[in-house]
């Protein structure tokens, strides 16, 4: 009758700290998002995203289906001219055995909040 006790005060301590580890996980994740604001080209082979202040390009993914939509309507006679974009992102570690191993890091986009043609003065227009 003791080991059962102990059993189940076991299981139920072993729960607490898996739920635990995983909210801290969930925080982490949004703690990581931020927003980004730069230079995005797209084309057949290359998503790249160039970051004005820093000047580190990044490998793209659109996990919000919205801005290479937006790119595509601006019908550009060729690929991978650059537009301004602010997005909401998080980064992740490329992939190394795709094209993005070219790349340090992959920015997944979650929210497109700014596309234009128009590159705004400063860093980004040099």
């Amino acid at each position: 009758m003791n080991s059962l006790k102990h059993t189940f005060l076991l299981l139920f301590v072993l729960s607490i700290a898996f739920t635990a580890c995983n909210h801290t996980g969930t925080e982490t994740q949004k703690s990581k998002t931020r927003i980004i604001k730069g230079l995005y080209s797209y084309g057949p082979e290359i998503k790249s995203f160039t970051d004005c202040e820093e000047g580190r390009e990044y490998w793209v993914a659109d996990s919000s289906k919205t801005l290479e939509l937006g790119y595509s309507k601006f019908n550009f006679e060729k690929p991978y001219e650059p537009v301004y974009i602010e997005a909401e992102c998080h980064a992740i570690k490329s992939d190394s055995l795709v094209v993005s191993a070219d790349f340090d890091s992959t920015l997944v986009v979650t929210k497109l909040i700014k596309i234009t043609r128009e590159i705004p003065d400063g860093p980004c227009n040099q």
